[in-house]
């Protein structure tokens, strides 16, 4: 297990991963998963980061509702995570072959159950492949299993009701989906943006050709924000908490709300 007690900053480059193979206690996952169908776990048998292990998200959800990605029970996500040979105070480096997409999804599920420390590989596989770091094939045998003790954080997860409160009362939602799909203009398995129009969270701050953070501070944040429309004291200015609203959420998820700097009502990470 990790032993550092500070928290560890949601991004991690890959210099400071590869600076890292050498750690017992890293775990590296491949959390790679497509809208457009392309099977990541096929992906991952032909190339991945050596050491990683695949996280199949379609897999570890619950499927009882009908509904796309909701979290499972913390039992079920223990199991899988203990499948994978990850405990909660485990170093976990999660990436996807995107470069910045179903992989801050993965982090917060992590995160939300109860895993210590978690970081997103910022640019992904596309990055690492850019810079001539090895990557292996094959699908590698289970690892030794391990015991992931969770701690469900509930305070974090936002239902159903508690968006159409937020909505209600005036408090703002962000959608993290790209523009097309907000506005109905591309083929999603969940209908609509929220309802009454709440616009999507901006994505400038995601360099396109490497799928990569490209703003690396709460600044950055902020003027992207504004700039796309958000009324950022809304969120933060009035010490209001942000709510990640996660439960039904595809994967893109808002990794930059969780950067320093920016209230939070668990700001743990």
């Amino acid at each position: 297990p990790m032993t550092q007690t500070s928290p560890l900053f949601p991004l991690i480059s890959t210099e400071d991963l590869a600076a890292l193979t050498d750690d017992p206690s890293l775990r590296i996952l491949d959390a790679s998963w497509h809208l457009d169908g392309r099977d990541g776990r096929a992906e991952f048998a032909v190339e991945h980061i050596p050491g990683a292990r695949f996280f199949d998200l379609d897999g570890v959800s619950d499927g009882s509702s009908g509904l796309p990605h909701l979290l499972p029970s913390p039992a079920a996500f223990a199991s899988a995570l203990s499948d994978l040979g990850i405990g909660e105070e485990d170093r976990v480096v999660v990436y996807d072959s995107v470069g910045l997409f179903s992989a801050a999804r993965v982090r917060w599920m992590l995160k939300v159950m109860g895993a210590a420390h978690v970081q997103v590989l910022d640019g992904g596989l596309p990055k690492w492949k850019s810079e001539g770091r090895p990557v292996e094939a094959g699908t590698p045998p289970p690892p030794s299993p391990a015991r992931f003790t969770p701690d469900f954080d509930a305070d974090a997860v936002a239902g159903l009701d508690d968006v159409r409160a937020a909505l209600a009362e005036g408090i703002q939602v962000a959608d993290a989906r790209g523009p097309a799909r907000f506005a109905g203009q591309a083929a999603d398995d969940l209908h609509h943006a929220v309802a009454h129009g709440r616009r999507q969270a901006d994505d400038r701050l995601i360099e396109k050709q490497q799928g990569r953070f490209g703003g690396q501070c709460a600044d950055d944040l902020d003027h992207a924000l504004l700039s796309a429309g958000k009324i950022l004291d809304r969120l933060i200015g009035d010490g209001a908490q942000v709510h990640e609203i996660q439960k039904t959420a595809r994967p893109h998820d808002a990794l930059p709300l969780r950067l320093p700097g920016l209230a939070q009502p668990h700001d743990d990470s």
